[in-house]
């Protein structure tokens, strides 16, 4: 118990070991957060799930504008800053931003409640007066949800901003938990209500879990809501980014008014789509960028510790995201099989949310990368040039969700797809400007480990569609293949991926064979992030300490 104790209230003082630790917290947390949408495909059908998944909007906007838009960008480096000067300042600063944030959120909420109806009948164009109203009645209970998360937040970026990530780590299970049980215990009594009233019991479990750990090293409640010289720091700086958010809140309103209109299931599927790619951001995007940030912030004043920890970090997530684009975009159709294949979610919808999947896919290391790049100027008190472009690639992402819907008539992964485009572009923008910002110039070689990865990734990806389709019964059985086309005795080596064990063998194999060759392939172009992750793996199991930072010489 004593080790226990210890591992849970002590610091993660490297990157890596930070974000190692928040990598298996998250795994755990998407799983179950699969479990959650399996257990919802389970009792309600997609046009129901669509109701449900569009209440959260407007709770969400409200929350994500505050918690996102000041947190991330704000209060954490100026949380950690406080904490060179002394930690009873820092908490007495925590504790009038959680005055704050719910001042400010109690405010917007009443407006926001008090005008649910019209507001939802805006943002909900292809949906009835009757689906309208069982959208309000949801939201309003939502709102008690994102009330908590809101106090819950501001835990959890001081607690990072401490180096204590496992807490926060945790917190989300237990908002998971909240919604399985409800949902499975009360669905015949409530039935969409009770996922909803899981949601805000799964919130409180979110902040109390945090409470104790955030009490111990020195936070405090206070009726103080003094302005004091930090709190207009966190305001001036949070601007910006609040902007940013804002305009991501406009652009998830357009995807679902525009989904509503495609049909009633189609927000279902883009949601569905959205969660089994999240996984892998979240795993090597945010896990890292969040384990990153505290670091950048102390090494904002030396630029040598700066660099080599960005560019060391921004390397290794594209080597690990590169492949698991190129897994989703091959195995997309058996992965929804696996996770949503229930009686209610029929065969239309898993190739409508496997396309889904496979349009994010395209994307996802861009998105992981963003979530580096733009800490990386927050770290930098530079919150303005991460939200100019965000807000750029925003915008674009809009406009291409227009024309693929009105002009072009496409289906709701057209709007995954235009997601995708966008970010690929605001990475690219904010990798060159950081490069500009801390080498005074272009260095090309920094370009290398990331195409190295993308080739890598892409021959990978190849070569798992032709196994895919060649070990696969029903490819040969509708001829959907050229390789059908010849005389092969098919039935001697297929699988039939009718049964779960049959397509769970199949997308084992094919997965396993994409990362011996995306392994096989970087070791021909020499890979340095490789050697680097092998590097760590021979450490953990050597149980030595593992630094990320590289030489000057290999990122000059």
């Amino acid at each position: 118990m004593k080790r226990l104790r210890k591992f849970i209230s002590s610091p993660q003082n490297s990157v890596m070991s930070a974000a190692s630790l928040i990598m298996v917290m998250i795994v755990a947390s998407r799983i179950l957060g699969l479990v959650r949408q399996r257990v919802l495909a389970n009792f309600f059908d997609p046009s129901e799930l669509s109701l449900f998944f569009a209440a959260f909007r407007l709770p969400d906007t409200i929350f994500e504008v505050l918690v996102f838009g000041t947190f991330a960008s704000a209060f954490i480096p100026v949380f950690a800053k406080n904490l060179k000067s002394g930690k009873k300042q820092a908490w007495e600063l925590g504790g009038l931003i959680i005055n704050w944030g719910a001042l400010i959120f109690l405010g917007l909420a009443i407006i926001v409640i008090a005008f649910a109806t019209p507001l939802y009948k805006i943002i909900t164009p292809g949906f009835g007066p009757t689906d309208q109203s069982i959208i309000v009645s949801l939201a309003r209970v939502l709102f008690a949800a994102q009330g908590f998360f809101v106090l819950s937040y501001v835990l959890t970026a001081a607690l990072e901003s401490s180096k204590r990530f496992f807490i926060p780590a945790l917190a989300p299970l237990f908002y998971n938990l909240g919604i399985i049980i409800f949902t499975i215990v009360f669905y015949k009594d409530y039935h969409l209500m009770a996922p909803v009233i899981g949601v805000v019991v799964g919130a409180a479990l979110h902040f109390l879990i945090q409470l104790p750990l955030a009490m111990k090293l020195g936070f405090r409640f206070t009726k103080s809501l003094k302005i004091t010289s930090e709190v207009k720091k966190i305001a001036k700086l949070a601007l910006p980014r609040v902007l940013e958010v804002s305009f991501l809140q406009i652009a998830k309103f357009v995807e679902l008014s525009l989904a509503t209109l495609i049909s009633t299931s189609a927000y279902t599927y883009f949601t569905f789509g959205n969660s089994i790619q999240l996984i892998p951001v979240g795993l090597f995007g945010t896990s890292i960028a969040k384990a990153a940030l505290p670091t950048l912030a102390r090494q904002a004043d030396n630029m040598v510790e700066f660099k080599k920890t960005l560019f060391e970090t921004l390397n290794q997530v594209v080597f690990l995201m590169a492949p698991v684009a190129a897994f989703l975009v091959v195995a997309r159709i058996p992965v929804v099989r696996l996770v949503f294949g229930t009686d209610l979610f029929t065969w239309e919808s898993t190739v409508q949310t496997s396309l889904v999947v496979s349009a994010f896919a395209v994307g996802v290391f861009s998105q992981a990368a963003n979530s580096i790049l733009a800490r990386s100027f927050y770290a930098l008190h530079d919150t303005k040039t991460p939200v100019i472009a965000s807000v750029s690639a925003l915008t674009l992402n809009m406009i291409l969700n227009g024309i693929f819907i009105f002009v072009l008539k496409l289906p709701v992964w057209s709007l995954a797809a235009a997601f995708s485009i966008a970010s690929i572009i605001q990475s690219g923008i904010l990798f060159s400007l950081i490069i500009k910002k801390t080498h005074n110039g272009v260095k090309h070689r920094l370009y290398i480990p990331v195409l190295k990865s993308l080739v890598a990734a892409t021959t990978s990806g190849s070569l798992m569609f032709l196994i895919l389709k060649f070990f696969d019964r029903s490819v040969w059985i509708k001829k959907l293949s050229f390789i059908t086309a010849t005389n092969l005795p098919f039935e001697k080596f297929v699988l039939d991926t009718r049964y779960t064990m049959n397509l769970i063998i199949l997308t084992g194999i094919v997965g396993l064979i994409g990362v011996i060759v995306y392994v096989v392939v970087l070791l021909l172009l020499k890979s340095n992030e490789l050697n680097v992750f092998m590097g760590l793996i021979k450490r953990i199991v050597s149980k030595q300490k593992y630094t990320t930072i590289p030489t000057e010489e290999e990122i000059s």
